[in-house]
C-alpha cells in the first residue's frame, strides 16, 4: 500500500488506519505482541496506538523525537475525551 495512501485512511479515522493496518499488514507485530493491547488501543486511545507503532517500527524504541510524537498523540487522545465531556455539560 503506498504511503500517500496509508495517510488518506490516517486522516480519516485514527480507528479506520489501525483496523486498516491490522488487517492488511503485518505493522502491529513488531511493536505488540498479542491482541489484547492493539484491541484496548483502538478502543480507547487511537492516536496513541498508531504514534506508538510507528516509533517501534521505525526507530526500535521511543525515545527522542519519537517519544515526543507519542506523548503528543496520548494528550490528543486525552484531549478529544476531555473536551466532548465538557462541552456536553456546558448544554446541560
Amino acid at each position: 500500500m503506498p504511503c500517500c495512501a496509508i495517510l488518506i485512511i490516517l486522516f480519516i479515522g485514527p480507528r479506520f488506519g489501525i483496523l486498516a493496518l491490522g488487517l492488511f499488514t503485518s505493522y502491529f507485530e513488531r511493536p505488540f505482541d498479542g491482541l489484547l493491547l492493539p484491541i484496548l488501543g483502538f478502543l480507547f486511545m487511537p492516536f496513541t496506538t498508531l504514534a506508538y507503532a510507528w516509533a517501534i517500527n521505525t526507530n526500535g524504541e521511543v525515545s527522542g523525537l519519537y517519544l515526543a510524537v507519542t506523548a503528543l498523540a496520548a494528550l490528543i487522545d486525552l484531549g478529544v475525551v476531555g473536551g466532548g465531556a465538557s462541552k456536553r455539560n456546558k448544554r446541560d
